[in-house]
C-alpha cells in the first residue's frame, strides 16, 4: 500500500477534539473504526506503521502465514464481505492476508479517517475536562475514549546480545522483516529461536542459504499443517451457511472450528488414542490439542500426545541425536503449539545444523558470528526469531497514565491486571481491544476482536444514549476478575512451563498468565455485564 503522506492538515488537527482515538490499524483497529464511525462518531486511528494491517504489514519473513484456516481468520461482521471473498489457500500467507486487510479497509472506505506513520508516545487522562490527551510525534490531540489496538503480538523482544553491534553481517528480526525481503543465496545463516516464526521460515532460508544454523534453547512440539489450496466444497459449504458456521465455530473452547472430541486420553485403550492421533496429524493444525477432553488438564493424559509426537519426529529425522535434541520434553500446549510445513524435515538437509544452547546460552555475538558452547560459528546474516513482549509490550511502550497520574507500567509492576481484559481501574474512557485477560491469543483471534469491538462500541453508544460521560472498571470486580482468570488458568497445564503466555519470554517480566481461558464463558461474562448496565464498571456524567 502507498504511503500516504499529507500535504495538508489531518482530520484530527482540524477537528482538535475527537469522540474516539484508537491506537492501532490492524483488524482491530480498522473494525473499531468502522464500527464507531457507523455510529456517527468522530473518530481517527493513529498507526505508527507505513501502512494498515498490524502485525501482517511487520511480520513479512519466509513462509509467514496464519495458523488458523484462512475461512475462519476472517471478519465475519460482514455476510457479503464473506461471500465475495475468496482465500487461495487453506492457511492464508501474510501477503493474502494484508491484501484481504486493505480490501476491507478500501470498501468500508476507512482509509481516510487513519493517520499513517504516526507514532503514539503518550496518552494523559485528563481529570478535570474528562478527556485524554494523547501525544503523537506529529502533535496532540484530545479524545473522550482512547481504545488501544495495538495487538497481542506486535512488540519485539530482541535479547541483548553482547558485541552485536560489532557483527559485520547483516541481523533482522522475523517480526520487523525488511518489506523488499531478504536474500540469502550463498550466506551462512544464524537463526536464534525456534518458536512458530522460526519453524515457518527455517525450511524457506534453509533452501537458499549455504549453511544455515539454527541454534536452539527450547524445541517446540509442531504439527504438520497440509496446506494446499483451499477445497472449493469447503467453501461451497461454508457460504452455504456462514451463519451457522460461524455460530457452531462461537460454542468451541477456542473459538475455532476444531472438532471437538469429548473422550478422555486416560479412558481410551492405546490403539484408540494411537488412532486419534493418527487422525489429527493426518489432518493437521492446531486441532490436535482438542483429540482428547483431558489433554490439557491431566499430565498423565498429556503425556500419550507427546509420546505420539516425539516419535513423529524420531520417524521423520535421520539423525538420531539432532532428533533428541528436537524433541521436547515439555507439556503439549503449555507452550503454543506449531503448524510447519517441512520443519522437521529440513534437519535431514546436509546444510542445515542444530545448536543446543539450553544449558550454555550464546555467549556473544562477534565480528564474524557468534560464540555459543565455547565455538565460534562464523556466519554472513543473523535472523532473531524471538517472538515478542506479548500482551503487554505494546502498550507499557507507550506513557499511559490514568487518574491521579499513575502509569499503567507502576500499575502493573506486579503483572497486568484488567477487568474482563477491556478495562483498567484507575484509567477511565480507556479501553484495550484482547487485552490480558481475555482469550486474545487462546482463541482465534479474528471473532475475539470482533467480540471485543461490539462490546466496547455497545458500550459508548449506551453512554451517550444514558448521557454518562465516563466509564472506568472498579477496584473490586478487576481483582475479582484477576482472581478469576487464575483460578481458571490453574485448573490446566498452561501455566506449567516458561511461556511467552506467562512472559517468561521477557527478562524481567512478571510471571503472570495473561490470557483467558474459554471463549464461550467469557462472551457470556461480557454480555452480563453489559445486560446488568455494565456491572462492574463505575458510569458518572462527567469525568
Amino acid at each position: 500500500m502507498p504511503d500516504r503522506a499529507r500535504a495538508k492538515p489531518s482530520e484530527s488537527e482540524r477537528l482538535g477534539e475527537l469522540d474516539v482515538l484508537i491506537v492501532g490499524a490492524g483488524f482491530a483497529g480498522l473494525y473499531m473504526l468502522h464500527r464507531l464511525r457507523s455510529a456517527g462518531l468522530e473518530a481517527i486511528a493513529y498507526e505508527a506503521g507505513s501502512g494498515i494491517g498490524g502485525t501482517w504489514f511487520w511480520n513479512r519473513y519466509p513462509g509467514a502465514r496464519c495458523d488458523i484456516e484462512s475461512i475462519e481468520y476472517s471478519y465475519q461482521f460482514s455476510e457479503e464481505l464473506q461471500r465475495d471473498w475468496e482465500w487461495s489457500e487453506r492457511y492464508a500467507t501474510q501477503p493474502e492476508i494484508l491484501r484481504y486487510v486493505e480490501h476491507v479497509a478500501e470498501r468500508f472506505d476507512l482509509l481516510p479517517h487513519v493517520e499513517l506513520n504516526t507514532r503514539v508516545n503518550s496518552a494523559t487522562f485528563d481529570e478535570t475536562t474528562g478527556r485524554w490527551s494523547v501525544e503523537t510525534d506529529r502533535g496532540v490531540v484530545s479524545a473522550q475514549f482512547c481504545i488501544m489496538a495495538t495487538g497481542c503480538l506486535s512488540s519485539m523482544n530482541t535479547p541483548d546480545f553482547k558485541g552485536l553491534d560489532s557483527f559485520k553481517g547483516s541481523w533482522f528480526h522475523t517480526g520487523r522483516w525488511p518489506h523488499e525481503g531478504v536474500d540469502f543465496t550463498d550466506q551462512r545463516v544464524g537463526m536464534i529461536g525456534t518458536g512458530s516464526s522460526a519453524i515457518q521460515s527455517i525450511p524457506l532460508i534453509a533452501q537458499e542459504a549455504s549453511h544455515l544454523t539454527v541454534f536452539q534453547r527450547t524445541a517446540s512440539y509442531s504439527v504438520p499443517a497440509h496446506n494446499g489450496p483451499l477445497d472449493p466444497e469447503r467453501v461451497r459449504e461454508f457460504k452455504a451457511d456462514i451463519a451457522g458456521f460461524r455460530e457452531r465455530n462461537s460454542q468451541l473452547p477456542f473459538g475455532a472450528g476444531f472438532k471437538l472430541n469429548l473422550a478422555k486420553a486416560l479412558e481410551s485403550t492405546s490403539e484408540q488414542r494411537q488412532s486419534e492421533y493418527d487422525e489429527r496429524w493426518a489432518t493437521g493444525g492446531l486441532g490436535f490439542v482438542a483429540a482428547f477432553s483431558d489433554l490439557l488438564i491431566d499430565r498423565e493424559a498429556n503425556d500419550t500426545a507427546a509420546k505420539f509426537l516425539r516419535q513423529k519426529i524420531r520417524e521423520t529425522v535421520k539423525d538420531a541425536a539432532v532428533a533428541e535434541l528436537l524433541s521436547p520434553d515439555l507439556v503439549v500446549g503449555c507452550k503454543r503449539l506449531c503448524v510447519d510445513t517441512g520443519y522437521f524435515e529440513t534437519f535431514n538437509r546436509p546444510n542445515v545444523t542444530l545448536v543446543d544452547v539450553s544449558k550454555a546460552p550464546i555467549e556473544e555475538i562477534t565480528r564474524n558470528g557468534l560464540r555459543a558452547n565455547g565455538e565460534e560459528y562464523e556466519l554472513d546474516a543473523i535472523v532473531f526469531a524471538t517472538g515478542f513482549d506479548a500482551m503487554t509490550g505494546a502498550l507499557l511502550s507507550i506513557d499511559i497514565r490514568g487518574r491521579g497520574g499513575m502509569t499503567l507500567r507502576e500499575k502493573w509492576a506486579e503483572g497486568p491486571r484488567t477487568y474482563l481484559g477491556l478495562g483498567v481501574a484507575g484509567f477511565p474512557n480507556f479501553f484495550t481491544i484482547t487485552g490480558p485477560g481475555s482469550p486474545s491469543v487462546l482463541s482465534n483471534m479474528i471473532p475475539s476482536i470482533e467480540q471485543h469491538v461490539n462490546w466496547i462500541a455497545d458500550c459508548v453508544e449506551y453512554m451517550r444514549e444514558h448521557d454518562y460521560a465516563c466509564i472506568e472498571a472498579t477496584e473490586e470486580a478487576q481483582d475479582a476478575w484477576v482472581a478469576h482468570v487464575n483460578e481458571v488458568a490453574n485448573g490446566t497445564l498452561f501455566p506449567t512451563c516458561n511461556s511467552w503466555y506467562l512472559g517468561a519470554n521477557v527478562p524481567g517480566k512478571p510471571r503472570v498468565f495473561m490470557p483467558y481461558l474459554g471463549f464461550p464463558p467469557y462472551v457470556q461474562k461480557c454480555n452480563e455485564v453489559a445486560e446488568k448496565g455494565y456491572e462492574g464498571f463505575s458510569l458518572d456524567s462527567a469525568g
